[in-house]
């Protein structure tokens, strides 16, 4: 297929209508996911007190719940490429939206360690089926782009305005009222889902006669194929260390700005520590929305190592810098989770669908996240806290700065995919073929 016959016969209205979609939905996944921080930790809030949980346990339950989504973003990725992209999203959909309400009426800690796992389970479909679909409706040329806009939202959504959201209910309405407000919109999402996504595989299997045995045969040797391509071996690796960064951050940072200096903190009351978290989400999401774009031009790899060394330099920056100018403690915390959430889009987003064989991208985007998600969002927060609670607070950013540089080595691997830079504007013939 030429790029001229490309151009032409691209359903764009469909492919915008798609990334709104996706955009609100992973928007909301990260609102239910990262207030329970926010709620926990707000000198405003009593859940900490009438469930007996304290900082520490928080990092525990963002482990736990990021462990869950990481393994059900392979497995449920794998069933969309079998299934159908509806019936894995829509259900998915609708669950952790019911979680993040049934968050609420938690009465112990194992219940909600209950209600976080399941909601666990059902986010991870969405982020790696979620990358199917946005890849599958996307131009060649603006998959990073598209992507990055959609999975920027997880930041814009969870932590720029999660903190102000949370920290000014909370002056209104006792915290399981929040968890209900925030999963309400979920359910009407989901309805919408069912009727605007389309499913371009099964389209393609049934215009023609003699199906491919990749599009319609998807089993474990196709599983064991998946791996051919190195970025399939690389991704998954250093992607643990961007979203170790991540997650770390997310579950403790609210505890380092409000706890006394004297305990290792800085001190702030939770109004202004929720608007100097808000650099968070801000920076979160232009790093996810630009610098996917700016792959697509200057390519992957040169890319993604620029973002670790600088997210690495600037959240150690963040370390040494007191609470006397808010100020300077937001425009340091805005550039490193910039550059952070940067390498975790590109990585998870147009890297992974690029490593993916024909009729397997949902498989490759899940096996990418499960690997990211499982050890840097579930095992690494629950690392973090052990760390702040032997050594103090401060310790778990030193945790994860070094997992950056980490990451930036092992990026060094990865190799360059942008269609841009290797002269392919083209994915694969079936994930090519425009959803028309």
């Amino acid at each position: 297929m030429s790029q001229a016959n490309t151009n032409k016969k691209w359903d764009t209205n469909y492919e915008w209508k798609i990334i709104l979609l996706l955009s609100l939905t992973f928007g909301l996944v990260g609102l239910d996911r990262f207030i329970l921080p926010v709620l926990l930790q707000s000198p405003n809030s009593t859940m900490g007190m009438d469930l007996g949980l304290t900082p520490e346990d928080g990092g525990a339950l963002a482990g736990y719940l990021g462990m869950a989504w990481g393994i059900s973003a392979f497995v449920m990725g794998f069933m969309a490429d079998k299934l159908g992209r509806r019936a894995v999203l829509v259900p998915a959909i609708l669950i952790f939206s019911l979680m993040s309400a049934f968050s609420g009426l938690a009465t112990s800690i194992m219940m909600l360690v209950i209600v976080r796992v399941i909601m666990g389970l059902a986010e991870g479909p969405v982020a790696s089926t979620g990358v199917a679909v946005a890849v599958e409706a996307s131009k060649p040329s603006r998959r990073g782009l598209n992507n990055g806009i959609f999975q920027c939202m997880i930041s814009l959504f969870g932590l720029a305005l999660a903190p102000i959201i949370a920290s000014r209910l909370l002056n209104v309405y006792d915290w399981p009222v929040v968890f209900m407000l925030v999963g309400a919109p979920g359910v009407i999402l989901a309805i919408v889902a069912w009727f605007v996504i389309r499913e371009p595989l099964k389209q393609a299997a049934e215009q023609q006669k003699n199906v491919a045995p990749e599009v319609s045969d998807i089993g474990l040797k196709s599983i064991l194929g998946m791996f051919g391509h190195r970025n399939s071996r690389v991704a998954p690796l250093t992607l643990i260390c961007a979203m170790g960064g991540i997650f770390v951050i997310a579950a403790l940072l609210f505890a380092y700005l409000t706890a006394p200096v004297e305990a290792g903190g800085l001190g702030l009351d939770a109004i202004t520590a929720g608007n100097v978290f808000s650099a968070v989400g801000v920076g979160g999401c232009i790093g996810q929305f630009a610098m996917p774009a700016l792959s697509d031009i200057l390519g992957r790899k040169l890319t993604t190592l620029a973002s670790y060394i600088l997210a690495a330099v600037f959240l150690y920056t963040f370390s040494q810098t007191g609470p006397d100018s808010t100020t300077v403690l937001w425009i340091i915390l805005f550039f490193a989770s910039l550059f952070n959430f940067a390498a975790l889009a590109i990585l998870a987003g147009p890297v992974a669908a690029e490593a993916a064989p024909p009729g397997m991208l949902a498989s490759m985007a899940g096996f990418v996240i499960f690997a990211g998600e499982f050890i840097g969002g579930g095992i690494s927060p629950i690392i973090a806290a052990e760390l702040a609670t032997a050594y103090g607070l401060r310790a778990a950013i030193y945790f994860a700065v070094c997992g950056l540089v980490l990451g930036f080595i092992v990026a060094l691997f990865l190799e360059e995919t942008a269609p841009r830079k290797v002269g392919d504007l083209h994915l694969g013939k079936e994930e090519a073929t425009p959803p028309m």
